[in-house]
């Protein structure tokens, strides 16, 4: 029987996250993010979504790249799985990713699923372009581009849907990536490598990220009138829409990275998980949210920094959200979207919250996984 799952695991993908690095692209940066305590991310994620597509579909056949790229992951979910040659020891590289790709369309697989970030996408849609439908399970900590499912759950069940269903409908998605060294600079370089096939889902699947419209005086207005209000210990996720705030306070902070502010003054600047844990410790906080522009990602996507253990640190009832009005208007489904990594957490989180857009004027809109 032909295989027709095509399964691969990047191991390393979202490393860096919640120690502040912003990628792991190269193999100096594994190491910094594993010296700074990073845990891997990936192969949990992948169990969770290989878990959904067990449920959703046991009979599913896979071939799987070996050892640590899919295969140990695979036969551990009970999954009928075939090995494609190589090491798959515990360290691998992007070269590897791009042979198991080529097998794969090779082999002529019905749809890649493959766990990881904008980096994996763009290794794999530089060998298989848009001649394999592909599906991504986020794990990377930087994911703007069109290819990904919403959560691992998500993937899991639409890889089991489209598989079930030979006629499913797919759409082409941009494959997109931002230069590492260039975000450390707090600079924003993006570029499209290509386009993928994807399974038409507008709930399972996310949109690539857009960028966000500077002029907006609304926005500017709500950034002082928060200034103003702002008092004790106050931690900022990454974007431009929190950095109106920090520079209406007369913070200089990081564009993509976490801040906290006491008192008006700031205290740590692009801080990693570990840090916030010291600053939170013993002290009321509350947090300021931004969204993703195109995706409507509130937590999980480039803010692994805010992880499940600073996010119940703070209190779910002490987080604010603020966003521009023609952000939330333009999302599409119309919801916020939450994948923090620890899913009973996402289900505390869901439901419908209050977003500020203009001074004395909010939204609400409805917070799902």
């Amino acid at each position: 029987m032909r295989e027709e799952l095509g399964l691969i695991v990047n191991p390393i993908a979202g490393l860096g996250g919640r120690v502040g690095l912003k990628g792991t692209d190269g193999p100096e940066l594994v190491r910094e993010a594993l010296a700074r305590g990073a845990v891997p991310v990936a192969p949990e994620r992948t169990r969770r979504a290989l878990a959904r597509l067990v449920q959703e579909r046991k009979e599913t056949a896979v071939a799987a790249a070996p050892g640590v790229l899919g295969a140990d992951l695979a036969r551990a979910a009970g999954l009928r799985t075939s090995v494609l040659a190589g090491s798959g020891g515990p360290e691998t590289t992007a070269q590897d990713t791009r042979q198991a790709a080529a097998a794969m369309a090779e082999r002529g697989v019905r749809l890649l699923l493959f766990a990881g970030g904008d980096g994996t996408a763009r290794d794999i849609v530089s060998v298989v372009g848009d001649r394999l439908p592909v599906l991504g399970i986020p794990t990377g900590v930087k994911m703007h581009s069109g290819v990904f499912a919403t959560s691992p759950e998500a993937a899991g069940e639409l890889a089991a849907r489209f598989l079930r269903s030979p006629g499913s409908r797919l759409r082409l998605a941009e494959v997109v990536d931002v230069d590492e060294e260039e975000l450390r600079r707090d600079r924003v370089s993006t570029r499209l490598y290509g386009v993928a096939k994807v399974p038409e889902d507008r709930n399972r699947v996310q949109h690539p990220k857009l960028s966000s419209h500077p002029g907006d005086a609304a926005l500017d207005a709500l950034a002082h009138e928060l200034a103003g209000e702002l008092r004790g210990l106050v931690v900022f996720g990454p974007g431009t829409t929190t950095q109106k705030i920090l520079a209406a306070l007369g913070v200089e902070g990081s564009l993509l990275g976490v801040d906290v502010v006491e008192n008006g003054r700031l205290i740590g600047r692009d801080v990693d998980e570990r840090q916030l844990l010291v600053l939170l410790d013993d002290k009321d906080a509350r947090a300021i949210l931004g969204v993703v522009g195109g995706q409507g990602f509130l937590l999980g996507r480039g803010n692994q920094q805010l992880s499940p253990a600073v996010l119940r640190r703070i209190g779910l009832d002490n987080i604010e959200i603020v966003a521009a009005q023609d952000k939330l208007v333009s999302l599409d489904p119309p919801r916020l979207r939450v994948d923090t990594g620890d899913p009973a957490l996402d289900r505390d989180l869901c439901g419908y919250r209050r977003v500020r857009v203009a001074p004395g004027r909010s939204m609400v809109i409805e917070v799902s996984t």
